[in-house]
């Protein structure tokens, strides 16, 4: 069956009311970074890593710092958006009681798919030596990806005061783990995938990292291709020894499935919750 990848993957395309929602967020997010600011329970710009976009924004509860820990990667295709926009997406957590790390990264084409995963685990190495415990991640879109990285990432081996169970949860909003269909749509100019590289960053071909706990979500108003690449992911990585599940969101399209975020009482964020409490063995 020929796949119109360029179609399947043009999200902006298929919702043509994505500028509105993107104005949305930014609004939002500077709302929410004013508020917490204001509270002195955000840490800014916070650099893990040697450039400019090697930063974190780091929102408390009142709690403070002494409270479980999430991180949150962004989307963007690996190629847009900051951190800056996405501060909102702390809300539902920090409300909970959780903080949570709201991560940046620089972007394709200055560097590669692969390098994004370095600096993704430079700054879980980062938040350990800082705070010395276990977090769950969460991500969306090209954070989805990173997410599910994280969660099959070797610790120990990457280094050696890093604990195995350092991320235990992840839970990845209308993820990519496949990459091979991306050498087939224009955005490949800024990501240079062939089909080596491209298997090499694909999550779904790794190792499945047995006896940790993968939430594989998505819009149910998505592509079919995005609801393939939760699906799949959730099935291959599910038969071999990870606790998976996978949802397609009733009504909710590619950026709309975020909006739960920021609501304390969704069914995301009390899913999270359950998420937050395995990896930081908390009462959730």
């Amino acid at each position: 069956m020929n796949v119109n990848y360029e179609a399947e993957y043009d999200n902006r395309a298929r919702v043509p009311e994505f500028p509105v929602i993107l104005a949305r967020w930014q609004s939002e997010s500077i709302a929410y970074r004013e508020e917490t600011t204001h509270a002195g329970r955000a840490e800014l710009n916070v650099r893990y890593g040697k450039t400019d976009r090697q930063i974190l924004d780091l929102f408390l509860p009142k709690a403070g710092a002494a409270a479980p820990l999430a991180l949150f990667f962004h989307g963007g295709y690996w190629r847009a958006l900051a951190p800056a926009t996405f501060s909102q997406m702390a809300r539902g957590l920090n409300a909970r009681g959780v903080a949570v790390a709201v991560v940046g990264y620089d972007l394709c084409p200055e560097v590669s798919i692969a390098d994004i995963v370095v600096q993704a685990r430079q700054a879980c190495i980062y938040l350990w030596r800082r705070f010395g415990r276990r977090v769950m991640v969460y991500g969306h879109s090209a954070g989805g990806h990173l997410a599910a990285c994280l969660l099959a990432t070797d610790w120990k081996k990457l280094s050696p005061d890093m604990p195995e169970d350092f991320l235990p949860t992840a839970y990845s909003i209308s993820g990519l783990f496949d990459l091979k269909p991306m050498m087939h749509v224009a955005m490949n100019e800024d990501f240079r995938l062939d089909d080596k590289e491209a298997t090499r960053v694909s999550p779904l071909t790794w190792t499945p990292p047995k006896g940790r706990v993968l939430d594989a979500v998505v819009g149910a108003l998505e592509s079919s291709e995005f609801l393939r690449q939760s699906r799949e992911i959730a099935d291959v990585w599910g038969r071999t020894g990870v606790t998976t599940r996978y949802e397609a969101i009733a009504d909710a399209n590619h950026f709309t499935v975020l909006d739960p975020l920021t609501d304390p009482n969704s069914a995301m964020v009390e899913r999270l919750m359950k998420l937050v409490g395995q990896a930081n063995s908390i009462k959730a």
